[in-house]
């Protein structure tokens, strides 16, 4: 990801990217003073339907690593759009419910950018959703594409984190 476009953008998802590092660093302080504090788990069944989890709390997603491609678009306004045109597309793919958890890695040798986890039904709807974004379509990135078994609770992260995020004026 151009780290320009990451400083200026402003789309929720975009600020989404950083929600699983925030966690992971605070131990999870974030979200504490929500956490009942008994001494058991209440099954909260619900919740568990709106997730779309099964008996153990989990889902299936689709793992998406992005990573560069053969045609990298070069400096200039064309790049600027083509990264415009991404978080566009994610933003529009997270409010579809679709999109879940995206970001992008660090200075990579082997050429890792980012990952999508989708929550659809399977890789080929995943692959049509890749599809629409301008990284792809123009051969700046390609995906890898792997079906991954993990937590419903994965479902919330847009949701929580919109809560984390000052509103922009």
């Amino acid at each position: 990801m151009e780290p320009t476009v990451l400083r200026s953008a402003s789309c929720a998802v975009c600020r989404l990217l950083i929600l699983p590092l925030l966690l992971a660093a605070s131990g999870g302080m974030a979200i504490a003073a929500e956490v009942p504090t008994a001494t058991k788990p209440v099954h909260d069944a619900a919740l568990a339907r709106r997730l779309g989890a099964d008996q153990r709390g989990m889902r299936s997603y689709v793992l998406v690593i992005l990573k560069s491609g053969p045609t990298p678009v070069p400096e200039g306004e064309a790049r600027k759009a083509m990264f415009a045109g991404h978080f566009a597309n994610m933003e529009r793919l997270s409010k579809a419910g679709k999109l879940v958890l995206a970001g992008p890695f660090g200075e990579d040798p082997a050429g890792w950018r980012g990952l999508f986890v989708f929550a659809v039904d399977d890789v080929e709807e995943a692959r049509r959703l890749v599809a629409t974004d301008p990284v792809i379509a123009n051969g700046e990135m390609v995906a890898e594409y792997h079906s991954w078994y993990g937590s419903a609770a994965t479902m919330m992260i847009p949701e929580i984190h919109a809560r984390l995020v000052p509103v922009q004026p």
